[in-house]
């Protein structure tokens, strides 16, 4: 009869167990010096060899030479356990005799001496199964059994164990085992049985089973069993259901080139294969961690567990993605994976996720959005030859203006475009920007007058969206000099706003006024002298029109006109249209000072 290669090549000795030296170093050294426990728990992954290595150590003591760490494997106890029907070895599987009288039934065999042998040993399986009760039925024997008894309880989930019982015995946690010793112990049981095999075949087959020498040594029998003697990469990968280079591409095609549809060409191709759509979803989160690992620690790292060919594929994709795209598809394909779960249509909740996928390539962070926000408008100015000049900033604005009679004009790109802040004088640019034109006649500097002057610098930071500007230029007192000195006293409220934009205004004084003109802030209004400011030198205080000495006596504006402002500010708009936010309260905090 047929025995499977997990069976047929099941380790009989310590040296033949794959991995796990810890284990085997500790246990080789406690019989080599006598001191043998016992209690043993063997905790780690399925298929890792715990109920293997609990064979081996009970073959270890029982052994006709023994206790030895090379069991002769041919002696009657060694030949008896290695064939499972040992009167001195009983395994119990603890998912079906987890109960309490199944636990008494083990007290009363423990207290009889074994029937030939040195030791009685007992493996329980699936020991975290076990329930409460029984378990503190078993805790007294384990603490102090005769002498003659070793236990040797072995589990996936360790952590479900009572810290009573986990006291009383020695701990042994089992490894994963690596995918490179998998493949090499695979390429041995195919030469055993004279298979030839691929190396990527015997790749996917060590990847599919997940760091377990059972699984994948099962998955090995169900390829031989289906393609015979000749094991090749691509045949053995559409027996596991992994993703195929095909599909790889195309998903890779469609998230570099924006093309939805071909998404949705994989899921259809999927369904008609019959395809588990969780499982697809499970395989291309590793496939979008394993690049964001090799964009993050190069094409050589060991922390992908991948064959060659796969490896220098998705090598090759890496430029077509940065780390951060990585993370987002990674993230959003994590999210996919558990709603497929419970999701009542799979296939729709897969085609949805992926074009997500698509979508997620043209977000923009936001900090780029943020940097947007303080790009600054454009100045182009058409004088006597029409060259453009650009500005800085909004905040720093050229000196290099025409003299002569001209036309200023204010190109604002606005890379997040503020509609509210066109006013009705304003025009398209051919670049999509807005246009605002004001003419100055550019008089002498001895016409210039303080009205005029906050007058002109008032419309033009009102027409740029600048309300804040041009509303503490309205409450502030100017004064002029024959030779272009103009000192601003603002109150001790806009100081701060006028001292930020000072260069701006002047900038804007010359645009109009000439390059003679110098604008300086002198002290606030009410007050003798500005910290830090030098007192006017030049020329003599001109009243105010009547609008301008009622708006400086009315200091602070009602607070729906206060309102209006703050919410037609650029900056705040445009976080509104973003976000679509909504402003719930707006508060004057001069109101507060």
């Amino acid at each position: 009869m047929y025995q499977v290669i997990a069976r047929k090549y099941r380790p009989q000795t310590f040296q033949q167990v794959v991995n796990q030296e810890h284990v085997k170093r500790t246990l080789i050294n406690a019989i080599a010096q006598r001191r043998i426990g016992h209690g043993y728990i063997f905790s780690g992954p399925r298929g890792t060899g715990k109920t293997t290595l609990a064979r081996i150590l009970a073959k270890s003591l029982n052994c006709e030479k023994g206790p030895t760490s090379e069991p002769c494997l041919e002696c009657p106890s060694c030949k008896e356990i290695t064939a499972g029907n040992s009167l001195d070895l009983a395994e119990i599987d603890a998912a079906s005799n987890r109960r309490i009288d199944d636990i008494r039934e083990l007290r009363e065999s423990v207290r009889y001496r074994p029937v030939r042998d040195r030791y009685k040993v007992f493996i329980i399986d699936e020991a975290h199964q076990i329930t409460s009760d029984a378990f503190n039925a078993l805790l007294k024997t384990l603490e102090e059994p005769p002498e003659w008894v070793v236990f040797i309880l072995c589990t996936t989930e360790p952590q479900q164990f009572p810290a009573t019982i986990v006291s009383r015995c020695q701990t042994f946690p089992f490894h994963t085992v690596e995918m490179d010793q998998v493949v090499k112990h695979l390429h041995w049981l195919c030469q055993e049985e004279e298979i030839t095999a691929e190396n990527d075949a015997l790749v996917a087959i060590a990847l599919a089973g997940d760091g377990s020498i059972r699984d994948s040594l099962s998955t090995l029998d169900q390829a031989i069993a289906s393609f015979g003697s000749h094991l090749e990469t691509q045949p053995v990968r559409d027996l596991l259901g992994a993703i195929s280079a095909e599909i790889l591409d195309t998903i890779t095609v469609a998230l570099t080139e924006s093309k939805p549809e071909k998404m949705l060409e994989v899921v259809d191709q999927l369904h008609r294969e019959g395809r588990h759509l969780q499982n697809f979803c499970g395989q291309l989160v590793t496939y979008f961690r394993n690049l964001l690992v090799m964009k993050i620690s190069g094409s050589e790292t060991r922390l992908i567990p991948s064959g060659s060919g796969d490896l220098k594929k998705m090598s090759s994709c890496l430029n077509h993605f940065n780390s951060a795209d990585l993370t987002r598809y990674l993230a959003i394909s994590l999210d996919l994976y558990r709603d497929l779960q419970h999701a009542p249509h799979p296939r729709f909740r897969l085609e949805i996720g992926l074009l997500k996928l698509v979508h997620a390539g043209h977000l923009t962070s936001i900090e780029e959005i943020l940097t947007q926000w303080g790009t600054p408008p454009t100045s182009t100015q058409t004088g006597g030859t029409g060259s453009p000049d650009s500005t800085e900033n909004h905040l720093d604005h050229s000196a290099d203006a025409p003299t002569q009679n001209a036309t200023s004009v204010h190109v604002t790109p606005a890379p997040i475009t503020n509609n509210r802040s066109q006013s009705p004088k304003s025009t398209a640019s051919p670049t999509g920007g807005l246009v605002e034109q004001v003419t100055a006649p550019h008089p002498a500097a001895t016409d210039l007058t303080p009205d005029k002057l906050c007058d002109s610098l008032v419309k033009i930071f009102r027409a740029e969206g600048d309300d804040f500007t041009a509303d503490a230029l309205e409450r502030s007192k100017f004064s002029c000099s024959s030779n272009g000195h103009v000192e601003i006293h603002p109150l001790r409220d806009d100081i701060a706003t006028l001292q930020i934009n000072l260069k701006s205004i002047e900038a804007k004084a010359r645009t109009i006024w000439g390059e003679s003109m110098h604008v300086t802030l002198g002290a606030p209004t009410g007050a003798e002298k500005m910290t830090g400011t030098p007192p006017a030198q030049h020329g003599v205080n001109t009243p105010r029109n009547s609008h301008s000495n009622q708006s400086h006596s009315e200091g602070i504006r009602s607070e729906t006109d206060i309102e209006k402002r703050a919410l037609s500010d650029p900056e705040v708009e445009a976080f509104r249209n973003t976000f679509d936010g909504r402003v719930r309260d707006v508060r004057n905090l001069r109101s507060y000072s």
